[in-house]
């Protein structure tokens, strides 16, 4: 468990990685800073002028630690992974199951209820922790939509009339988010979801966390052998993990949007630990970046209740759990495929 809540960010620039016996060294201007035992190490982000040696690329391959390059911004770059996990008849049957015009739409129709039962969550919690500070009849309204369409998704069966229900529902969530932005409004508002660049403050953080997010997820899927780029609601497309963001529609709102939310109403960052480039675009400086990794890493330590397996759990474990959930439901284990829904 220690394993998979661990995940090695480097975001200094100029770090070299090496293998030192069992460990995992970071050189920094000809000195070692951090030496790491391999064993308690998940995976590695390297974010911009970071390198690998070779022999530690092979050795992360032999204990199935993969590596993911990102620019210094948080653009996915590449990844390193060792021999694929997993019986290839679970593969198989994956890619049947996507195949298949009514299991992509039940399996689809799953993450949906996921992401906006979860999305309503957050709203819902912003009522009552900050009932004097929010707009209450706005969020409620919103709140409603959300039932309301999460009540459409149980019966459709249809993936197209579904991802138009997606959307109808990230409409009624963004529409009110800047809504639960309590601290810090004058430099922190949300207008639109905006993307490649971000082009406001919050915006950079949504995104650069639902990177790393999606960095988790995509391990969690390999490691139970199931394809991260043979998805559902997500369809294929060269390069593009879709299992993978499939899967972290359901995590997107329980993790990153209410990280991003905690980090600007308790004051965690500063307008100042950003910068707009001559485009417009908004970045993190390397401050603020570690300081939401940081935060991200302890939330993922939080203990939650896991709702279809009954016990109290890491957050940062529900990853592996619903990838072996997924992979249960593939081959034929359980009925459906139970979606992740916090309360």
């Amino acid at each position: 468990m220690k394993k998979l809540l661990n995940t090695l960010y480097v975001t200094s620039q100029g770090a070299y990685l090496k293998k030192d016996g069992e460990t995992i060294a970071v050189k920094l201007d000809g000195t070692v800073r951090l030496r790491l035992p391999a064993h308690t190490i998940g995976s590695i982000v390297c974010f911009g002028n970071v390198s690998c040696s070779p022999f530690l690329m092979g050795f992360c391959g032999e204990k199935n630690i993969g590596i993911s390059f990102l620019t210094e911004r948080g653009r996915f770059l590449a990844r390193v992974q060792g021999p694929v996990s997993g019986n290839v008849l679970l593969r198989r049957a994956q890619y049947r199951m996507a195949d298949d015009k009514e299991q992509t739409a039940k399996i689809s129709a799953s993450f949906l209820i996921g992401k906006l039962y979860n999305c309503r969550t957050v709203i819902e919690r912003a009522k009552r922790d900050h009932a004097e500070k929010v707009g209450i009849e706005t969020l409620h309204k919103a709140s409603v939509e959300l039932k309301h369409t999460l009540r459409k998704i149980r019966n459709e069966k249809d993936i197209n009339r579904l991802r138009g229900l997606e959307g109808d529902g990230a409409n009624s969530y963004f529409s009110v988010f800047d809504h639960l932005i309590t601290n810090q409004k004058e430099n922190f508002f949300f207008k639109n979801r905006n993307r490649r660049p971000p082009e406001d403050r919050v915006n950079c953080l949504l995104s650069f966390l639902y990177t790393i997010v999606l960095h988790d997820v995509r391990s969690a899927l390999e490691v139970v052998g199931l394809d991260p780029q043979v998805g559902f609601l997500h369809r294929d497309r060269p390069g593009r993990p879709s299992l993978a963001l499939d899967m972290m529609e359901e995590f997107r709102p329980v993790i990153a949007d209410r990280l991003v939310l905690s980090l600007i109403n308790l004051g965690q960052i500063r307008p100042e630990g950003f910068e707009t480039s001559g485009s417009g675009a908004v970045y993190m400086d390397d401050e603020t970046r570690k300081t939401v990794l940081t935060a991200y890493q302890k939330r993922k330590q939080d203990v939650i209740t896991h709702q279809f397996i009954g016990e109290r759990i890491p957050l940062g474990i529900a990853f592996h759990i619903q990838a072996q959930l997924l992979a249960r439901y593939i081959r034929g284990d359980i009925d459906g495929y139970p979606p992740f829904l916090w309360k």
